[in-house]
């Protein structure tokens, strides 16, 4: 019970760093300061602990490039739509891709139960994908502003980008003697690049001009971010690794309250049940 607990409030935290991510006045500072909190965390730790094994660095390398490439898809969805539709759209599409990838490309077979969460997914999915913006559901409930396109293709594109890391990252800590080694060094490289980059596309005023209370929540957001990673894997010693990974993705459902408590969204029926839908879907996937 205080594995699955701690799993929940891991997800929990994650939503919470990508509120305040969202919720920034200035979107790119917010990510530079939040890779800087990251970086607090992990580069420390990744000099006590030492580099990965020589085989693990190709797919360390990969995964930060693409997790940079996540930050800046994560960035633009938040910019076009509401959070309580693109962050259950990015993260609950994400386990549905790995799912699809492991059956087609690796000759996975799945179970009942997988084919049952591939199904929940896939409807939720359309459900928050066809939402209003500002408006949990149809005319019926209360009217709504159109949903904009180009924020739904982004969050789903955030989970294609979440299922590229997630399955580098499968095969990469495989060959890196130890998963704190090759997470803290990966980290390591993603975190100062993705500053780099922020400064180099905004330049330094980015950072300088912000206020005190946007500084502190950005780099808040870092140590947030790493918080719940640390939960995760220390529950991953816990206790059974498809578990951890399934609770960690309800989530979503934090995502889809958040919106609506802090940014004033409009959840309606669907939302609700649609952001309920994909993380029972996502434990039926990785529950196995």
């Amino acid at each position: 019970m205080t594995v699955a607990l701690a799993v929940i409030f891991a997800g929990v935290l994650h939503a919470t760093w990508n509120a305040i991510a969202k919720g920034a006045p200035d979107r790119w500072a917010s990510f530079a300061l939040i890779g800087l909190g990251e970086a607090v965390v992990v580069v420390p730790m990744g000099l006590i602990v030492g580099p990965p094994d020589r085989a693990a660095w190709p797919w360390l390398v990969a995964s930060a490039a693409v997790h940079i490439v996540y930050m800046g898809l994560l960035l633009a969805a938040y910019q076009l739509g509401d959070f309580s539709q693109v962050y259950p759209l990015a993260r609950g599409s994400a386990p549905l891709l790995v799912a699809v990838v492991a059956a087609v490309a690796l000759g996975e077979r799945l179970t009942w139960a997988q084919d049952a969460g591939v199904a929940a997914v896939c409807g939720g999915l359309v459900v928050l994908a066809f939402a209003g913006r500002r408006d949990g559901g149809g005319p019926e409930e209360g009217g709504a502003k159109p949903r904009d396109p180009r924020a739904v293709a982004a969050a789903l594109l955030t989970g294609v980008s979440i299922a590229g890391y997630t399955l580098l990252d499968g095969v990469g800590v495989r060959h890196a003697g130890g998963s704190l080694s090759y997470t803290s060094w990966m980290f390591s490289i993603q975190a100062p690049l993705t500053v780099a980059i922020v400064l180099a596309l905004r330049g330094r005023a980015t950072l300088t001009r912000l206020p005190r209370s946007a500084v502190l929540g950005g780099l808040a957001g870092g140590l947030i971010s790493m918080a719940a990673y640390g939960i995760v894997l220390w529950a991953q010693t816990r206790g059974a690794l498809a578990s951890v990974a399934a609770l960690r993705e309800t989530g979503v459902i934090s995502g889809a309250v958040i919106g609506a408590v802090f940014f004033s969204e409009r959840l309606g029926a669907r939302r609700i049940a649609a952001a309920c839908v994909v993380a029972a879907g996502v434990v039926l996937i990785t529950a196995h």
